[in-house]
């Protein structure tokens, strides 16, 4: 959302990117000239259907801080949107696309551990697009993707790109109005996303949002300047499970991620560096009790992954599911143990 980009600040390396190599000579006879066109042109003819189907159903979402994107999500007014757009606002001024008019908008509920949102117009308008959401589960590396949205309030913005990537777990900066989540399974693009993107749609050929665009990675070599073709998309899966119960109560139960049934603290071993995560207090009946976790005990693993800190507890759970079993590795009075875990459902 505008001020202020929301970017991913940990360091990415980068890996290159080639075209195809051009044609011999020998290839580029008289049918090579005529099929390029064709090809060239039913491109074109298919990106511009997408975009007329689809933007139409992309929004642009004012706060008093800022302004970010949302998506069209039923024909009751309901739009879908990134929890760092909406931030800690409850009234909002929404604009449809190819539209001057402000339209306002009143919360629905806010989840931040999943960065996601519903607002809801006051007045809707008849004639509403509601989006259609595809299967991000068939999402495939270098399927061509569209990112709509607002960026840097220009609003009704269509940039394109591929799928550079899925099962991408990355974790948000804090501050600016991002919760600072870890979200798993989220789709990397090369479509370029920018401040105000944020809420907006990453669309498919067929039409069909299969994420949420929420963050761009950021380069330390260019001062936090952005990184280009580096996006990152929240998959429609997580979006519909989440917007579909923040309609209908207003809160998240069953968020679709795994949860030891713990909250923890950080611990700092003897030479004074992060060296685990010490349980404060866990949940009676939850996963860590029926494997026998206690208060005091320090997570110092999770599977093959060594926990150090607080974040890389989150993360290390966001690639998890709820239901699959886990080897929790910890110490107890100076001695460690090993303990399997049912993971459960992380809830609001």
């Amino acid at each position: 959302m505008l001020p202020g980009a929301l970017a991913l600040c940990s360091a990415l390396a980068l890996s290159g990117c080639t075209s195809g190599s051009s044609s011999s000579a020998s290839a580029a006879g008289s049918s090579g000239a005529t099929a390029t066109p064709s090809v060239t042109n039913q491109l074109q003819d298919d990106y511009e259907k997408v975009i007329a189907d689809v933007l139409p159903s992309v929004v642009q979402i004012t706060t008093g801080s800022g302004l970010g994107s949302g998506i069209v999500y039923d024909d009751k007014g309901d739009i879908v949107t990134n929890a760092h757009v909406v931030g800690s606002a409850t009234t909002f001024q929404v604009s449809l696309a190819n539209s001057t008019s402000q339209l306002a908008a009143t919360l629905v509920g806010s989840y931040p551990d999943d960065d996601l949102a519903v607002v809801r117009l006051s007045s809707p308008p008849g004639g509403l697009r509601p989006a259609v959401f595809g299967d991000s589960g068939k999402v495939e590396v270098g399927q061509i993707t569209l990112a709509m949205g607002s960026p840097l309030g220009l609003s009704s913005s269509v940039t394109q790109g591929i799928v550079s990537a899925t099962g991408r777990t990355v974790t948000e900066p804090q501050g600016g109005g991002s919760p600072g989540a870890t979200i798993g399974n989220m789709v990397q693009t090369s479509a370029a996303i920018n401040p105000g993107n944020s809420g907006g749609a990453l669309v498919n050929l067929s039409g069909q949002v299969i994420g949420i665009n929420t963050l761009a990675a950021v380069d330390p070599e260019l001062n936090g300047g952005a990184a280009t073709g580096i996006g990152f998309a929240i998959p429609s899966a997580t979006i519909t499970n989440i917007a579909d119960q923040l309609i209908s109560s207003g809160k998240v139960t069953n968020s679709g991620r795994a949860a030891l049934g713990v909250t923890v603290q950080p611990y700092y071993g003897g030479t004074y560096q992060p060296a685990g995560v010490a349980i404060v207090s866990v949940s009676a009946g939850g996963p860590a009790a029926a494997a026998g976790l206690q208060a005091g005990d320090v997570i110092t693993q999770i599977g093959s992954t060594q926990i150090t800190t607080v974040n890389s507890l989150t993360t290390a759970l966001a690639s998890l599911s709820p239901g699959s079993k886990t080897t929790v590795t910890y110490t107890r009075a100076g001695a460690s143990k090993t303990a399997e875990v049912t993971l459960g459902t992380l809830g609001s």
